[in-house]
Order: C-alpha cells, then structure tokens, then sequence
C-alpha cells in the first residue's frame, strides 16, 4: 500500500473544479485513501455523478461551508484567486495548494511513481502502459487524461507502489512531480503563451529529467532530435526507441497497415527479434507510442505476451480518434489533436484508411497558439480534401491577440484550398449535411466543444 503519511494532517480535503480530468481522479484516489473529500465545480457532468456514487459531497456552484471544515483547498490551474471559495478560504486561513503541487504530494507516497510526458501521445502511451501492467497484474493505480473503457474511466486506484500518471511541462507542473521513471515521447514547439520559445521548452525537460532518481528509468524517443541529449542530465537508466532511428534499444520494420489504418510490424530490442506486434488504433504516431510502452514495460520485467496482448486489446483512449457513427454514409470520427504534429499525425493516419473524400472540422484551442503557429496550422490541415473552420477556443484566454478563425480560413485559401469558415455548430451540422457523400470521412478535431459537432451529425 502507499505510504499516506505525507498526507494525514488533511483529512477533510475540498476541491475547486473537482470535474476536471485530474482533479476528478486525484479526489477518487484520496477517498479509496480514507480521507473525507468535497468539492465544487462550475458545471454538472457526468464526472461529478460518478464523485457523488462514490460517496464524494459535491456542489455545482458554490459552497463556503465547505471551506470551512476542510483541512486544505485543493484548486485547478483554472481557478481564478478571486473566486468565493478561494476569497473564503483566505478569510479563514485555510492552506491552498494548486493541483499539480498536490499531486506532486500523492506522488511521493508511491515508491514508483512512473510519470508519461511530451507534447503529444502522452494520453495515449499513459493507456497502453497501464493496459500491460494491469495485464501482468501488477495492480497500478492510474491517473489518465481521458475516459479509458478497460478502467471504465480516467483513473485506477490499485494497492501497489506503482502509480502510473500523465506528466504535463505545461506551466513546467510537471517538475512538481516525483518519478522514479519517465517517458519522454518528444518535444515540441506548443504553450508558447508560458514558454516564449522551445529553447526555454528544452531547458524545462531537462529540469524535469534531473529529478529521477540514480536507480531511476527513463525512455526516450530516439528519432525526436530533442530528446537525443537528454540522457545526459541523469544517471537513470536510458532505454531509446524510435523507426527511423535504429541504433536504439527497440526500433520497429516492417510495418504494415490493414484496411482501418491499424498497423502491425516487427520489434527489435538491441537488433535481436523481439516479436511481431499487432495495433488497433490507426496511424504510424502509435507505433511510436507502442514503442515507447514495450521499452518501459520490458525494463520493469513485464513479460512479451502480457504487452503483447495488452497492446492488441488497446482500442484507443477516448477522443483519440474516436469513432461516432454515420451520416449519409460517410464515417464520422473524433479527435483531440489541437497542435500542428497533433493535425498532421492525424490526417496521415486517415490517409492509411480507404474513403472517397476527406473532410475536418477544426476547432482552433486558445488565441495565443493559433497566433504563434498560423502558418503550421494552415499547411497541416491542407492534408484534408474539405476544410472547415470554427471559431477559436478561447480555454483560459481573453480575445486580445488580434486574431480569429477567419484569419485562418483565409491563410488556407491563399495557399491554395478553399477552407469554409462556419462559426455557428447548428449551420456547420446543416452544411455538412448537404454535402457528405457516401464513402465519405468527417473527423471533428480540437481540444474543445468541437466534439459536440459528432453527435449532432450522427444523431
């Protein structure tokens, strides 16, 4: 069991924005611990339902008498200081800890804190590593950003020492952490609202890379240039992947892709065989997240077939390219990918499938990124036949940035593709429609509410 000793001076604990993906995982783990936990959220959802059957008390809106029994405030990134129940736990004196600083507490009570970082895949990877350990019945307890069927939601709570998370760089939270392993999956030119610039991005990994242990695991990804140097800030043992690359410790060949884009190949592991692997979530990017789970799964002893088996149960994470259903025949699909890589990596999967015509509908995620990487933005989503764009996201930001989704539809047409901007979801359904032919693909694509579009389509 975990050593909850660090913990025990709170044992009334309430959350602000308890819905969120990790708040909702951290109160579910702190409730199997014994602690007495409530929390609040701005909006009702089917997360704060499944709080409330465990046994969680849980507030839409507000509520100060909360606040004042409870031992601590836990709060997301997204809490404003001046919201009533952080303005109340001031007046009373109460401790306030952010998220990421709190988890980073929870990871400290875990003898093997195994943290899955890089700007993209880290949802997916986080899945596939939690599959194999459950399948060697390793007993982890799981924190996952997205709905995973095989744990029947975003977190696990087990009653090993393994602790298997999603490690963020943004706002750097992820140096909050204590892992006794890391993934690195690649790094990335995104959050340059925080970091200004990828040097400054590089710098933050390798701060993050310093805090294994000497007895520690660290995988990287051997065909990122980024992460080549990395190796050299710890003294954990390094284990690479990659396809390009094969002078790393596991690399992939002879890689083939089915009819749905699922792709199957053979692993090496030092120019030896290893085994011949089958996929079932599309696109050459998991091969890459395949390869980084066989190579931290192996140094933690798991055998062949239980990562074997694990990975070929994987169906995907939720969001990940997920299927939705029908509209005049065409397949309907949605996706979290709200990056350039994220976009690229997608419709090259899409490409691997057999369709008549393909057709996105993005929703642009906050003013700052579709700003910084206008141009990146416009060249990927050229890799679809019909483009579509939704008003920008806006997350936690302001529309100060002086620019719109309309800036970017007209980027696309000016480099050679007719892109439709549509701002209203009901005349986006409509339009679509009217139009989609059988044989057909729509993939709905943004971190956002474009995933709403999906379901009115279908429906």
């Amino acid at each position: 069991m975990p050593n909850i000793d660090l913990l025990n001076k709170y044992r009334n604990i309430h959350m602000i924005g308890i819905g969120g993906v990790s708040m909702s995982g951290i109160a579910a783990i702190l409730k199997n611990f014994g602690f007495n936990i409530t929390g609040s959220d701005a909006t009702d959802s089917e997360t704060l339902h499944s709080l409330q059957e465990k046994g969680i008390k849980v507030t839409v809106g507000h509520n100060l008498e909360d606040i004042a029994n409870a031992d601590v405030v836990v709060y997301s990134a997204a809490i404003k200081q001046d919201d009533p129940e952080m303005l109340e736990a001031k007046r009373l004196n109460i401790e306030t800890i952010e998220r990421a600083d709190f988890l980073g507490i929870i990871t400290r009570c875990f003898k093997d804190t195994i943290c899955i970082s890089g700007t993209h895949g880290k949802t997916t990877t986080t899945s596939m590593i939690s599959l194999c350990f459950l399948e060697a019945l390793k007993d982890p307890s799981i924190q996952v950003g997205a709905f995973l069927k095989a744990i029947n939601g975003n977190y696990k709570v087990g009653n090993s020492e393994h602790f298997i998370i999603e490690a963020c760089e943004y706002v750097e939270s992820f140096l909050k952490f204590s892992p006794k392993a890391e993934v690195v999956l690649n790094i990335d030119n995104d959050h340059l609202d925080y970091f200004k610039n990828l040097e400054n991005i590089k710098k933050a990994f390798v701060k993050y890379v310093k805090l294994l242990p000497d007895n520690g695991i660290l995988v990287i990804n051997g065909d990122d240039a980024n992460c080549l140097d990395l190796p050299q800030h710890t003294k954990a043992k390094c284990y690479t992947y990659g396809i390009t690359n094969k002078k790393t410790d596991f690399f992939a060949v002879n890689i083939a892709f089915d009819s749905d884009g699922f792709a199957e190949f053979d692993v090496y592991n030092n120019d030896n065989f290893y085994d011949r692997i089958k996929l079932h979530v599309p696109g050459m990017h998991n091969v890459l997240n395949s390869l980084a789970c066989i190579a931290l799964c192996t140094a933690y002893g798991i055998d062949k077939e239980s990562i074997k088996t694990a990975l070929a149960k994987f169906t995907g994470a939720s969001r990940r390219f997920e299927y939705k259903g029908k509209v005049n025949g065409a397949s309907v699909y949605d996706d979290y990918g709200h990056h350039p890589t994220e976009i690229v990596a997608t419709a090259k999967s899409l490409m691997n499938k057999k369709y008549n015509k393909s057709w996105v509908v993005f929703q642009p995620h906050t003013y700052s990124r579709t700003k910084n990487l206008l141009d990146d933005f416009a060249k990927a989503l050229l890799n679809f036949d019909n483009i579509i764009i939704l008003d920008i996201y806006a997350a936690r930001e302001k529309d100060t940035f002086g620019i719109s989704s309309k800036d970017l539809a007209d980027k696309i047409s000016s480099i050679g593709k007719d892109a439709k901007y549509i701002p209203d979801f009901n005349d986006c359904v409509t339009y679509l429609k009217e139009n989609v032919q059988p044989g057909d693909i729509v993939m709905t694509l943004g971190a956002g509410t474009v995933t709403e579009i999906g379901p009115m389509l279908v429906d």
